[in-house]
């Protein structure tokens, strides 16, 4: 397993330290407001959910296992706890409210996990395409665009549309497991 940090003994440890609490936090925040997201429906809360996970994660850092797996496990407790905490609240809040908000179950939490590493993925992949593919794979993709309105804003054809949609495919299908690309290809096309 990999290790992300170590006992500072100097300062040059504690720089290292610091620069690999960045990386955990580059690789990691945007799936956290993400999965925060999905359970408290507001971005806001769901990004300041994530930063203060990184807080308690910094404050307490001693007290978990110095490998990623662990580290991740405790920033998505974290979140989880955080938001359910706060859907608790607002429940409170509203309590004289007819329709207060149900509390969202595992299974629904582990999907959500599930769903913001593999969207992390694909962003990650599709910065790796060529700039042109990248634009058209986002924009029909992601921003569930049909090939006529991407070619119209594009001012290019809808022939080019669908060749460069086809090269990203051929790109993307070797950075991800057989089971993972049906499984995006479904998300996509529904």
């Amino acid at each position: 397993m990999e290790s992300l940090y170590t006992q500072p003994d100097s300062a040059q440890d504690k720089s290292e330290e610091r620069i690999a609490f960045e990386m955990l936090f580059n690789r990691n925040y945007s799936n956290l407001v993400y999965f925060s997201f999905n359970i408290v429906k507001d971005k806001r809360e769901a990004e300041d959910i994530a930063q203060d996970a990184f807080i308690t994660f910094w404050n307490r850092k001693e007290e978990v296992a110095a490998n990623v797996d662990a580290i991740k496990s405790f920033l998505y407790t974290t979140v989880k706890n955080a938001s359910l905490n706060l859907l608790r609240h607002k429940k409170v809040v509203e309590k004289f409210s007819l329709h207060l908000p149900e509390l969202v179950e595992d299974k629904t939490i582990i999907n959500s996990i599930i769903e913001s590493e593999v969207y992390s993925k694909i962003h990650q992949a599709l910065k790796d395409l060529p700039p042109a593919c990248q634009q058209i794979a986002r924009m029909s993709y992601l921003d569930d665009k049909k090939n006529h309105e991407i070619a119209e804003e594009l001012g290019i054809s809808v022939n080019t549309v669908k060749t460069q949609k086809q090269r990203a495919m051929q790109l993307l299908r070797p950075k991800f497991i057989a089971e993972i690309f049906s499984i995006l290809l479904l998300i996509f096309l529904n």
